[in-house]
């Protein structure tokens, strides 16, 4: 027994175009022949309707491209728009550089005019002041100070006014900043002045001044101020943020001179270490430091006040880079208990101040003929003190020692102060 299927419509069978094309219906009429007046033809005849349109057969790639990316093809971006330099058309070369024209005795023309400006740069406080608008990771801020040389009274004052756009060093963005100052070249420790701490800024303002005492016109010469500025951090070790340099040579003295300087990263260079070898003895004579002594003959009690005002930049004889210095003096020939004074103990310090004074019961006429020995001497308990310096005055002495002296006798009832340096001849056998 067979069953016949009953035929499939025929709009169910796909014809072969129906394959590979898509029939597109044909438009609808135009409105204008919707919106004809009824009265005249309510009913127009077929002879006047245009003939149906052909529908528009598209590929079946064409259809997908169409739902795929109905807008338009961009362009895939490429590297090189990203990094120019690796375009491929060659970049064109650098200009080259100008020869410099030699002058008769061999130099560049334009290399002095730049020593000059460099010069002139670093005399008005100029170099590198101007860096607050750079974008340089290098870039580390400035420091504004000034420096005044009083020659009267051998002092260099250090007024540290303010500090620009520091480098933050904390993880709050922040730094607490302070300033380092040494003289180069020369003991660390025996020069080292210090600012105050203040806590989470980037432009910190100290209008702090600090003092350095004994410094003569000599040590203006040669001496370089370097100034520091750091990080103080209380769990480790503090931070170094950048330093500047000034060559005390160009300061003339009583002249305050205002300083507006960037800060860099300089390390310690040869030049100090080659000056102190080039100097040789006159600078391990002032390592060893200096003090202030004051000298007056007090006629109406026929006495010698001999004043010990201070000492600066004394040597280090502790393990801690530091003395616990005291001074004594003696008026030779010895007479006694009465010649031999001792001043207080200043601990853990190079630069101590004293301020003591003591008299000597003395004729006038005697004084002429002694010595006034001066020592300079490190307390440690328990063991013999270190002899850290000396120095003599007397008849027999020479230059400024002589010379102070001299005056003292001269000028009766004048109180006369000079700055003296240490040396390690003519040291007391015994403490």
């Amino acid at each position: 027994m067979s069953v016949s299927k009953p035929p499939l419509p025929q709009s169910h069978i796909p014809s072969p175009a129906s394959s590979n094309h898509l029939t597109i219906p044909p438009p609808s009429m135009p409105s204008s022949t919707s919106l004809a007046p009824s009265s005249t033809s309510p009913n127009p005849p077929a002879a006047s309707l245009p003939p149906p349109a052909s529908p528009v057969k598209i590929s079946m790639q064409e259809h997908f491209a169409i739902n795929v990316c109905p807008g338009p093809i961009l362009p895939i971006p490429q590297i090189s728009d990203f990094f120019p330099r690796f375009h491929d058309f060659p970049i064109a070369p650098l200009p080259p550089r100008e020869k410099k024209i030699l002058r008769e005795n061999g130099e560049p023309e334009g290399e002095k005019d730049e020593e000059k400006e460099k010069e002139r740069r670093e005399e008005n406080g100029e170099d590198k002041g101007d860096l607050g608008d750079s974008d340089d990771e290098t870039y580390l801020g400035t420091l504004e100070f000034s420096l005044l040389f009083d020659q009267e009274n051998n002092c260099l004052h250090c007024t540290i006014n303010k500090a620009k756009g520091l480098k933050a060093m904390d993880s709050n963005g922040l730094a607490d900043p302070y300033v380092k100052l040494h003289l180069l070249p020369g003991a660390s420790k025996a020069n080292k002045l210090r600012t105050k701490t203040l806590k989470n800024t980037l432009n910190p303002v100290w209008n702090e001044t600090l003092v350095y005492h004994g410094i003569t016109a000599a040590d203006m010469t040669t001496k370089t101020l370097r100034l520091c500025v750091c990080d103080m951090d209380r769990l480790g070790r503090n931070e170094f943020i950048g330093e500047v340099r000034v060559a005390l040579k160009k300061l003339r003295e009583g002249e305050s001179k205002k300083y507006n300087m960037g800060l860099e990263r300089i390390a310690q260079n040869k030049e100090s270490n080659n000056q102190t070898g080039e100097q040789g003895g006159p600078v391990a004579e002032e390592e060893r430091g200096r003090i202030l002594v004051s000298l007056c003959y007090v006629a109406e009690k026929s006495s010698l006040c001999v004043g010990i005002i201070r000492c600066a930049h004394l040597a280090a004889m502790d393990s801690n880079g530091y003395s616990d210095p005291f001074v004594k003096i003696v008026l030779q020939p010895d007479m006694g208990k009465k010649s031999k004074y001792k001043t207080s103990v200043k601990k853990k310090t190079l630069n101590p101040e004293f301020n003591e004074e003591f008299l000597y019961e003395v004729p006038k006429d005697q004084l002429a003929k002694k010595t006034l020995e001066i020592s300079v001497w490190d307390y440690d308990l328990g063991m013999s003190n270190d002899f850290i310096g000396g120095v003599e005055l007397g008849i027999n002495a020479k230059g400024e020692r002589l010379k102070h002296w001299f005056e003292c006798l001269k000028f009766a009832g004048k109180k006369v102060e000079y700055w003296h340096t240490l040396t390690q001849q003519g040291a007391p056998s015994s403490d």
